[in-house]
């Protein structure tokens, strides 16, 4: 493989991110068996403490670019930001990351040799394996659909890809522009929807590349209230009637929105059962 091939990775922190797991998230890339690598970090809004000592500590490292946003504007937001200095750097292939997941060290390797190998895809996924808050595996996998059809199929029901697992070709972003900005929730399911929309062609590995993080926050504040449920809910019908899904598609649809507004405890079983 041509490693003179470089890669940015996309990684947003803001002030309620914990400065431990944001360490184990970088030093993630850091240990990739790919080396010709950026991280982008960008801060949304203002960082105190010792998540900024953090921040500051691998500043100095000389694959490792922090952006500074003053003011809290939310993922979608600032992913567009970094997006645009990637593709004015005319970055070929663009990774995203969360600053609380662990990349598997030959994560990047494995999904550059695939887009290397199929030149019509425009992003690639994997499967992820979930992790706690200290860093223990919990025994589940999930798994992904491989092939670009079995995506869109897969899609009727949830999305196809783990956002924070994904590596993108720069021909997603020809065809799509990007992330909707007024996305504070969702941006990814409403990515993968302008992906479909626009013809770009998905993929994902057949092994884990991602330890995706699962704390309680994860229940209790990510998917809960009755306004996210229902705008979740409006999204999942445009998207069904855009892209001509069958009634089952509609009937998840509700489903989920009752799941939404199912208190913590009865949203983590159901969630670890599905």
């Amino acid at each position: 493989m041509n490693s003179l091939l470089k890669v940015g990775i996309l990684l947003t922190v803001y002030r309620g991110d914990s400065p431990r797991l944001f360490m184990e998230s970088v030093d993630s890339l850091l240990r990739q068996s790919y080396s010709n690598l950026i991280i982008f970090i960008g801060i949304d809004g203002i960082v105190e403490g010792e998540l900024l000592t953090c921040l500051d500590a691998v500043s100095f490292k000389g694959n490792i670019r922090i952006i500074n946003f003053q003011i809290n504007r939310g993922l979608a937001a600032v992913l567009n930001d970094l997006l645009s200095i990637c593709l004015k750097e005319d970055f070929e292939y663009i990774a995203r990351m969360d600053a609380d997941d662990i990349s598997i060290n030959n994560r990047i390797e494995k999904q550059l040799e695939f887009l290397i190998s199929h030149p019509e895809v425009d992003v690639v996924g994997g499967c992820i394996e979930e992790i706690n808050e200290q860093s223990e595996r919990n025994g589940k996998v999930v798994t992904y659909p491989l092939t670009h059809q079995e995506c869109f199929k897969f899609f009727r029901y949830r999305d196809p890809l783990a956002h924070p697992a994904v590596m993108f070709r720069k021909s997603f972003f020809d065809k799509v522009k990007g992330y909707r900005n007024e996305y504070r929730k969702n941006q990814d399911t409403m990515l993968w929807f302008d992906g479909f929309m626009n013809g770009c062609i998905f993929a994902n590995l057949d092994e884990t590349v991602l330890l995706f993080r699962v704390t309680d926050d994860f229940y209790n504040n990510r998917r809960n209230g009755f306004k996210r449920a229902k705008k979740m809910l409006k999204d999942r019908f445009i998207i069904n009637k855009a892209l001509h899904y069958d009634w089952s598609a509609y009937l998840f649809s509700f489903l989920m929105f009752i799941m939404t507004l199912a208190p913590p405890f009865l949203k983590k079983f159901l969630y670890r059962i599905r």
